[in-house]
């Protein structure tokens, strides 16, 4: 029988029943650390094989694969591959164009928004502090982030055969799954009122053994990868994007924002995460996610995750950037982006030499100024949409193309990505002349403009 939202638990005490009951099926029976390693390789080399949407109809599992885990997970896509009834196939194509044109600007909007806006929630960066130790594995984190963003977001990653986004969707929805049911050392249902789940020493210096020997107390916490925190992080991949390209002074026009919420919204039913929790308008969600920051901060966590795993992907950032004035520049954007709440939270005041603090404000300001002026006679002029491009291409050819990097990306996903970054190396937009200091500030030797057709396609 159906609640209603008033007879429901705290979205910080619901899960995701199809995913976890998923992963308990296919771990029926694995006892311990070890066991449950093992299993969990064993599916993770199906879950690769899922590379395409089309393909997931007629995928079976190999035969070496227990076959608990193989008929739940068949039953698995066959409840949750299909998008909602509510999902408007014009709308979504209309964000995957947004997403397109924003090209490398969305890469530093990720990069110096989304992702560090992630790591606010105190109970969410302890979950990440945990799925790996993510200091020390900040390559990690951000190609499993883009290893669903470009699927989703490309044309068709939705609602083509040939896309990828539903596959790679439903593969991180299972990863949060098992990411519950490592910490809790079994289902979030049963975990409600068994009292807390105690530390161990862990076995192993894998993922899956540090997950389990974590502990948890879900009276205190809410869940693992609960509701709320998966609606959050939602809204940090939407909302703090039209956010961001609204303090570049590169904000879209009102029905364009809610386009790219929905096909957010549409990601997010994929996910598991239930409607009720979405926004549709850019408004809703920046009360929304706001509210959830102020409930995020209600809980002191000692000590706290947060500042490291910013300052984690911080030097990241700074270590492609060749001059050393200009390295604290990713520090500068982010406290832009994220405004002095969320900064405070990560801890990024910290002492930025005063000549790279000039330089940065005098250039936004100045920036800022001449974008204002010249759009007067050349209507979508910016020189802040070139420099951020600029730096976003310098992070994809680093983060996501280097195959040398922690997390080998799946093939199909790589020549996506790189055809994506061939695409964007010129900026329909931008005069010519602006399109060579782009490629030299990205690093490329030239900015060749697309053929006609190619550029009528884009």
């Amino acid at each position: 029988m159906n609640r209603d939202a008033s007879q429901l638990p705290s979205p910080s005490m619901r899960a995701d029943p199809a995913a976890d009951d998923t992963v308990a099926r296919m771990l029926a029976g694995a006892e311990g650390p070890h066991q449950l390693t093992e299993r969990i390789a064993a599916i993770n080399r199906e879950l690769v094989r899922w590379d395409t949407n089309g393909g997931l109809a007629a995928w079976q599992g190999e035969p070496d694969l227990d076959p608990r885990a193989a008929t739940a997970l068949r039953d698995y896509l066959a409840a949750c591959q299909a998008l909602p009834d509510w999902a408007d196939p014009a709308r979504i194509a209309r964000a995957e164009a947004l997403f397109m044109d924003m090209s490398m600007l969305s890469c530093t909007l990720l990069f110096c928004a989304s992702l560090p806006e992630c790591y606010v929630l105190p109970d969410l960066s302890a979950v990440l502090h945990a799925a790996g130790q993510l200091e020390a594995h900040t390559d990690y984190r951000v190609r499993s982030t883009a290893a669903m963003i470009f699927p989703v977001m490309l044309a068709g990653g939705l609602s083509t055969p040939a896309g990828a986004g539903v596959a790679q969707t439903l593969k991180v929805r299972l990863i949060h799954a098992t990411i519950r049911h490592l910490i809790l050392r079994g289902s979030p249902e049963d975990s409600l009122g068994a009292g807390p789940v105690r530390p161990l020493a862990a076995a192993g210096g894998g993922i899956y053994h540090v997950l389990y020997a974590h502990g948890w107390d879900t009276a205190r916490n809410g869940l693992p990868c609960n509701q709320e925190e998966l609606a959050y992080t939602l809204l940090t991949f939407g909302y703090v994007f039209l956010r961001g390209l609204r303090t570049l002074g590169l904000g879209l026009a009102r029905e364009d924002e809610e386009d790219y919420l929905h096909a957010w919204n549409v990601v997010g039913h994929v996910l598991g995460i239930e409607r009720s929790l979405m926004a549709d308008t850019y408004d809703e969600a920046h009360a929304r996610f706001e509210a959830m920051q102020a409930r995020g901060r209600e809980l002191v966590r000692t000590p706290d995750p947060r500042p490291s795993l910013a300052a984690a992907l911080l030097r990241a950032m700074e270590n492609e950037i060749p001059l050393r004035l200009l390295k604290p520049f990713p520090t500068l954007l982010t406290r832009l982006l994220c405004g002095r709440a969320a900064s405070a939270d990560l801890g990024l005041h910290w002492r930025v030499p005063l000549v790279s603090r000039l330089l940065f404000g005098a250039g936004l300001a100045l920036v800022r100024t001449v974008d204002a002026v010249v759009r007067q006679v050349v209507p979508g002029f910016s020189i802040s949409r070139m420099l951020t491009r600029a730096f976003g291409y310098r992070l994809v050819t680093r983060f996501l193309l280097d195959q040398t990097r922690p997390l080998r990306l799946p093939p199909a996903l790589l020549n996506q990505v790189g055809e994506a970054a061939g695409a964007w190396r010129h900026d329909a937009r931008a005069p010519r002349w602006m399109n060579r200091i782009e490629a030299r500030l990205a690093g490329r030797t030239a900015a060749v403009a697309p053929a006609p057709e190619q550029s009528s396609a884009t």
